[in-house]
C-alpha cells in the first residue's frame, strides 16, 4: 500500500507540474495617460486547468528594498475577460484578485497602475519617460512563480527606446522574456528617449541608459565605469553575466541605487558629474551596486531567495550583504585610482566615527539591525532612531574593515576578506543556495586560520566599543581619538526652523535628554533672549542645525546653565539645561614611516588585494 501510495503521489505531482508547465503568461504594457502617471497592463494566462478560478497577486515589496510597500494600493480598474466576454472577478485579500474563468482555457486580465513615486525602488511615469519597477507593475498567478512569461512594451508618443536586463525575444520589437517571476521582478524597465551608450569590461557588454540629461562625459564614464567593473570582477574571479544594464536617473537632486541580477538603477544629480567630489561619489555608487551582482544577488543570505513576495523575508546578515558592499565601494574606487591612500583611510575612519558617535550603536547590534530592516527608521523616520538603531550599512562596513585587517594580520598578509568573499561566492554557486551565518563564520575561520567566535560576539551579535587602534595598528597606521569639540558644551538637541525653533531630536544621555527637553518643543527664548534675536546670525536653511550651534549657546562654558522658555502642547514651560561636555569623538590618523615588514604586508593585502 505504501509503495502504491508513493507511486500515486509521484504521478499526481508529475501531472500537476506538467499542467503548470503548459501555462503561458504574457504581459503588454502601454501608456494611454502617461501625463497622469498611469501604465495600462494586459495580462494573458493560457493553458489554465483545475479550479474554476485563478488567483493573481501583486507583490507587497521589491527585493533589495526591505520594506512592505503594498504595491496593490496603486492598482485600479481590475477586470477580466474569457473568449471576449467579461467574467467575474473579486478581491479576496489586500493583494489578491480572484478571476472566475469557469473552466475557460485562457483569460485576459486588464488593470491600471498609478506610478508617481520618485525613487530607484518604485515605478514612476510622466510624459517624458516610464520607469517600471517590475514588482510594482506585474502580477503573478498564485503558485506559479516558476512559470516563464513574456513582456511587450508599447512605447508612448516619441518614446523609442527600452532599457532592461530582460532577454529580448528575437524578431519582436520591445518584447522580452523572463524564465520565471523571480527574474521578471528583478528586472526594471526604462522606457523613453534615454541616452544610451555602451562599454565592454571583464568580457561583458554593459549598457548605460541615461535619463534626464546632465553634464556627464560619456567617453570618460565608459573608461571609469569599466575600471570599477574590472576591480570587482577581480575579487570574485568571474563575471557571471552575458550583459549588464545601468539605468541612471539624472535629476536636480538625486541619489541612491538598487541592485538587480544583471542590472541596477542609480539616482544621480544631473549637474554633479563636473564636480570632482560628486563624480567620485557617483563612481562609488556604481561600485556599490555593481558589487551586489555577487554579494546579495548570488553570494546571498539563505533567507533572500527564493523570495516570498507577500511577507517579510528576515535575515540577520544584511551587515554582510549591504555593509560589506558599502565597504567594498571604497576599496574599488581606491583600487581603480579614484581615491588616494589618505582618502581611503579617511573613509574607513569616517565609518567608525559614525558608529561610535551614534547612541543607538550601544543598543542595536549589526545582526539585530539586519533582522529589523523591515522596521528600519531609514525607511520610516523616527525622531528617536539614532538612540535605538545603527545602520547595518555603516556598522557592516566597519565589521568588514575589522574582519579584513584581522584576516590579513592572522595570515601575515597572505589572505584578506577578498578571499572570503570569493570562496563564499563559489560555495553558493556550487551548492545552489544561500549561506547561513554559521557557514559564513566558518569560511572566515578557514581562510584566516583563527577563531572568530569572540569577534562575532563583540561586533556582530554584540555592541562592544570598536578597538580601532588595535586593528589599524595591524597595518602600521596610528589612530588616536579626541573630543569632537574640545572645551565646548553640548546639549544634544537638534532643531528645525518652522515659524520658530522646534526641537527635532534629543540624543540619549545628553543634557537635553536628562533635563527633559522634548521633541516638538517650540523654543520661545534662551536666557531671556527672544528667538528672533537668537537667530539673527544663523544662516538658513540649515538642515543640520543644532541648539549647540546658536551663538548664545556656543559661547557658554561646560557646567553653565541654559534657561529655555518653551511651548509644549500650547502650554508655556521653563526648562534649565546644565551644559555638559560633548560625548562625540573625532580621530587623527598617521601612517607609520617605520612600519614593520608584517605591517606593510598587511597594509598591502588590505588595500591592494595582493
Amino acid at each position: 500500500m505504501k509503495i502504491k501510495s508513493v507511486f500515486g503521489l509521484l504521478i499526481l505531482l508529475t501531472i500537476t507540474m506538467a499542467a503548470k508547465a503548459q501555462v503561458k503568461i504574457s504581459f503588454e504594457v502601454s501608456f494611454k495617460e502617461p501625463q497622469a502617471h498611469y501604465a495600462e497592463v494586459e495580462m494573458n494566462i493560457a493553458g489554465i486547468t483545475g479550479k474554476n478560478y485563478v488567483d493573481v497577486k501583486m507583490p507587497v515589496w521589491t527585493p533589495g528594498s526591505y520594506l512592505i510597500r503594498e504595491f496593490a494600493k496603486s492598482v485600479e480598474g481590475f477586470g477580466a475577460t474569457a473568449g471576449g466576454k467579461a467574467i467575474k472577478t473579486e478581491k479576496v485579500s489586500k493583494n489578491t484578485w480572484r478571476v472566475y474563468h469557469n473552466k475557460a482555457n485562457a483569460v485576459k486580465i486588464n488593470y491600471r497602475v498609478y506610478a508617481f513615486e520618485v525613487s530607484v525602488r518604485t515605478a514612476f511615469i510622466d510624459d517624458s519617460h516610464a520607469f517600471l519597477s517590475s514588482a510594482s507593475i506585474f502580477m503573478y498567478p498564485a503558485g506559479m512563480l516558476k512559470t516563464p512569461s513574456t513582456v511587450k512594451i508599447v512605447p508612448y508618443g516619441n518614446w523609442n527606446k527600452v532599457s532592461t536586463g530582460l532577454e529580448p525575444v528575437k524578431g519582436k520589437e520591445f518584447t522580452y522574456t523572463a524564465s520565471d517571476f523571480d527574474i521578471l521582478f528583478d528586472s526594471p524597465i526604462e522606457v523613453g528617449t534615454q541616452d544610451i551608450f555602451e562599454f565592454t569590461a571583464a568580457g561583458v557588454k554593459h549598457e548605460v541608459a541615461m535619463y534626464g540629461g546632465g553634464n556627464y562625459d560619456k567617453e570618460k564614464l565608459k573608461v571609469d565605469m569599466a575600471k570599477i567593473v574590472e576591480q570587482a570582477t577581480a575579487v570574485y574571479g568571474e563575471n557571471p553575466n552575458k550583459h549588464y544594464t545601468f539605468i541612471v536617473h539624472n535629476r536636480l537632486q538625486g541619489g541612491g541605487g538598487l541592485e538587480h541580477l544583471n542590472s541596477t538603477v542609480l539616482g544621480a544629480s544631473r549637474t554633479g558629474y563636473a564636480n570632482p567630489g560628486s563624480y567620485v561619489r557617483f563612481l562609488g555608487l556604481v561600485a556599490h551596486e555593481y558589487n551586489h551582482l555577487w554579494n546579495v544577488k548570488r553570494l546571498r543570505p539563505i533567507a533572500l531567495g527564493p523570495f516570498d513576495y507577500e511577507n517579510e523575508n528576515y535575515t540577520t546578515n544584511l551587515w554582510i550583504a549591504e555593509g560589506f558592499t558599502s565597504y567594498y565601494e571604497t576599496k574599488y574606487t581606491y583600487r581603480a585610482g579614484f581615491r588616494d591612500q589618505d582618502a581611503f583611510i579617511a573613509a574607513q575612519i569616517g565609518s567608525i566615527g559614525t558608529v561610535m558617535n551614534t547612541p543607538g550603536a550601544k543598543i542595536n547590534s549589526a545582526a539585530a539591525s539586519s533582522f529589523d530592516a523591515w522596521i528600519n527608521p531609514a525607511y520610516r523616520p523616527s525622531e528617536n532612531a539614532k538612540n535605538t538603531f545603527i545602520s547595518y550599512y555603516t556598522k557592516g562596513a566597519v565589521v568588514g574593515l575589522l574582519m579584513d585587517l584581522e584576516i590579513a594580520n592572522a595570515t601575515k598578509g597572505a589572505k584578506s576578506l577578498d578571499d572570503v568573499m570569493k570562496a563564499m561566492y563559489w560555495q553558493c554557486k556550487t551548492l545552489k543556495r544561500g549561506y547561513t551565518d554559521a557557514e559564513f563564520k566558518a569560511m572566515v575561520e578557514k581562510i584566516s586560520g583563527i577563531s572568530f567566535t569572540n569577534f562575532w560576539a563583540k561586533y556582530v551579535t554584540g555592541t562592544a566599543d570598536i578597538e580601532y587602534a588595535k586593528y589599524f595598528g595591524y597595518a602600521g597606521i596610528e589612530v588616536t581619538a579626541e573630543n569632537a569639540t574640545p572645551n565646548k558644551p553640548a546639549t544634544g538637541a537638534s532643531l528645525t526652523v518652522n515659524q520658530g525653533l522646534i526641537v527635532s531630536g534629543v540624543a540619549r544621555n545628553s543634557t537635553a535628554w536628562e533635563d527633559g527637553l522634548n521633541v516638538n518643543d517650540a523654543i520661545i527664548s534662551i536666557d531671556g533672549v527672544g528667538v528672533a534675536a537668537v537667530m539673527r546670525d544663523v544662516k538658513l536653511p540649515n538642515p543640520g542645525l543644532s541648539l549647540d550651534m546658536l551663538p548664545i549657546v556656543s559661547n557658554k562654558q561646560i557646567g553653565d546653565k541654559l534657561v529655555l522658555k518653551i511651548v509644549r502642547d500650547g502650554i508655556e514651560k521653563e526648562i534649565t539645561l546644565t551644559l555638559k561636555e560633548n560625548p562625540n569623538i573625532r580621530f587623527k590618523t598617521s601612517v607609520m614611516e617605520n612600519a614593520t615588514p608584517l605591517q606593510l604586508a598587511v597594509r598591502k593585502r588590505w588595500m591592494e588585494g595582493k
